[in-house]
């Protein structure tokens, strides 16, 4: 629903005024499982990337941590956990480890999710595009989505620091405290960070009927000449194009990885615990 709604010149038929229309009228029209396709490319990269993530953000802390309580500043403590999280999307997105094993993976699945669109497999789609394209064309957002990475994760873990010491204080284990901050804190990182995602898409999709419409023969490539095109057929609005797709699917999502993530470091810790007690 996203990759359609962020459409900068959509054909007629996949026109959507709303996520609820967007859905009804592609179940209706393309079928029950039309909404699914690319589900088997987006697995795929959910296990690795979010190991990552909160592999980093552990990590930080726990650096960030340790030099504070050294320095004994207390307000640099209080701080640390703003700090960590800002420093984490940097180690968790360098070039040498996300975007070239991960990044082809949204150029496929954005493929496939299009109106209209050829593919009927995901190795059928990776060998069009390779033979048509060139390998370069997975990459074509690849500073887009570094760029998109940084603030996106830095605003989203920020907001769940600060929701958990809104409603969790004691930082205890909470599940509907997890969710909750979860929720909102990856509804805030989309909305903020969708215009990078409007771009990330025209460069992942090369949407035919759009670049014809600016005269731009060949394939778009770099991120500010995206930006360019962005505003030249849909004006600042058009960097906000599928803003609510993009918020409904981010809230369960980051919802589920926090209250994963807290009930592993949870039952982890707790049973650590418990074997060094017994001892």
């Amino acid at each position: 629903l996203q990759t359609r709604m962020q459409s900068l010149q959509p054909d007629p038929k996949a026109q959507y005024r709303s996520v609820y229309e967007a859905l009804k009228k592609i179940v209706l029209t393309e079928g029950f499982w039309r909404p699914l396709r690319g589900i088997n490319v987006t697995m795929l990269g959910a296990g690795p990337a979010h190991a990552m993530y909160f592999a980093c953000y552990e990590k930080m802390k726990k650096s960030l941590s340790d030099t504070i309580q050294h320095g004994g500043n207390s307000h640099l403590a209080n701080a640390n956990k703003s700090l960590s999280p800002c420093v984490c999307p940097v180690w968790c997105c360098p070039p040498c480890l996300y975007p070239l094993w991960l990044l082809p993976g949204p150029v496929v699945k954005q493929r496939m999710q299009m109106f209209n669109s050829p593919y009927k497999s995901v190795l059928a789609c990776i060998r069009t595009v390779q033979k048509t394209e060139g390998f370069g064309a997975f990459y074509r957002s690849y500073t887009t989505q570094l760029t998109m990475n940084v603030p996106f994760q830095a605003i989203h873990f920020i907001t769940y620091e600060f929701m958990q010491e809104q409603i969790n204080p004691h930082r205890e284990y909470n599940p509907r405290s997890h969710i909750v901050s979860g929720a909102i804190a990856g509804a805030v990182a989309a909305a903020a960070t969708t215009p990078l995602d409007v771009c990330k898409t025209l460069l992942n999709t090369q949407e035919n009927t759009a670049l014809s419409s600016v005269n731009i023969s060949g394939h778009l490539s770099g991120m500010v000449n995206a930006f360019k095109t962005v505003y030249q057929l849909g004006g600042v609005s058009g960097y906000f194009r599928g803003v609510q797709a993009r918020v409904i699917y981010q809230m369960p999502s980051t919802a589920i990885a926090w209250s994963v993530y807290e009930f592993f470091k949870y039952f982890l810790t707790k049973h650590k615990l418990e074997k060094r007690t017994s001892l």
